[in-house]
């Protein structure tokens, strides 16, 4: 069981009384807390593409021990209380990288797609490349939490995400980053622990 410190009590308490969330379903409302909390941007209420029925099977994926995939390790580093695989470094990234003239992340989830099989949590949060190879490559994800941050193809991806009918949250436009998706994997982690 986690223990959670009395400034994050207190951080939520001040949050709640800043945005309302009560409109959405509570995985959703769980996963929009987090992510503000982890960025204490309120546009992120506004922003989120949430579906519950996603994150159910993202969360129950978890839950059943189901690998979780990320483009960078930042992200990896950012998610508590569950190993994250990243193949950004791998050997095989590096030289498919520089045979294909792609971006490592991008490269780390093809080797990641082989290694993995279906049913996996995939999380970015910086490299839109990564994502919109992962919406080229033939995988059955749990859940795709699609969160890259910047203003060259970060928008796009998610659109492109959201478009593609996979099982996913993430937001419109070009806010995002390594901390906003990690946030967003750790309330499913956590929901029902606090």
């Amino acid at each position: 069981m986690r223990r959670v410190h009395p400034i994050e009590t207190e951080s939520y308490r001040i949050l709640r009384g800043l945005v309302d969330l009560s409109r959405l379903g509570p995985l959703s409302r769980a996963v929009a807390e987090r992510i503000i909390h982890a960025s204490a941007d309120l546009e992120y209420a506004e922003s989120l593409a949430l579906d519950e029925t996603a994150l159910e099977a993202g969360l129950e994926a978890l839950r059943r021990g189901s690998p979780v995939i990320t483009d960078v390790r930042m992200v990896a580093a950012g998610i508590t209380g569950r190993q994250a695989l990243c193949f950004v470094s791998d050997r095989r990234a590096r030289e498919l990288s520089e045979r294909l003239g792609i971006t490592r992340s991008a490269a780390g989830f093809r080797v990641a797609a082989e290694e993995v099989g279906a049913g996996a949590v995939w999380v970015v949060g910086n490299a839109p490349t990564a994502l919109f190879e992962l919406l080229k490559l033939e995988v059955s994800p749990a859940l795709v939490i699609g969160l890259p941050v910047g203003f060259v193809g970060a928008a796009e991806s998610k659109d492109a995400l959201i478009e593609s009918r996979l099982p996913c949250l993430a937001n419109r436009g070009p806010k995002g980053g390594s901390a906003v998706a990690a946030a967003a994997l750790n309330a499913l982690i956590y929901y029902g622990e606090e």
